[in-house]
């Protein structure tokens, strides 16, 4: 699990709107972290299956990034993310007011694929 605040450095459009591809380098984080601890090596992403953007994000906002392993080959390894909203600003109060969201809101859900050599793979001998 990932968890930081965008910045106005990662606001790419108008209105303080951060690019999508934002939500993949997270993701790509996340699955570089799985799978040292799975196979104690980074490894390399292969593809994505599939990529849903499904709510906005924005300068400002902290997103809590995820995934998960759900199946294991020889040297590949297919995970599934999500990306969550789960703290917003609230400029209406003022420039620093934020709320914790109670109910995180699901900004982006992807699935892919990474592969670790088995030269490489320590974890698994």
């Amino acid at each position: 699990m990932i968890r930081l605040r965008m910045s106005s450095h990662d606001a790419h459009y108008g209105g303080n709107l951060v690019d999508g591809a934002k939500m993949l380098q997270l993701f790509g984080d996340v699955a570089t972290e799985l799978l040292i601890q799975n196979d104690g090596d980074e490894g390399l992403f292969k593809a994505y299956d599939n990529v849903e953007f499904i709510a906005p994000v924005y300068a400002g906002d902290y997103i809590e990034a995820v995934g998960e392993i759900t199946q294991i080959g020889n040297t590949s390894r297919k995970m599934n993310f999500e990306a969550r909203k789960v703290i917003a600003p609230r400029p209406d109060i003022s420039d620093s007011a934020a709320d914790v969201l109670v109910q995180h809101v699901v900004v982006c859900k992807a699935s892919g694929t990474c592969v670790v050599p088995l030269k490489n793979q320590r974890n698994n001998k």
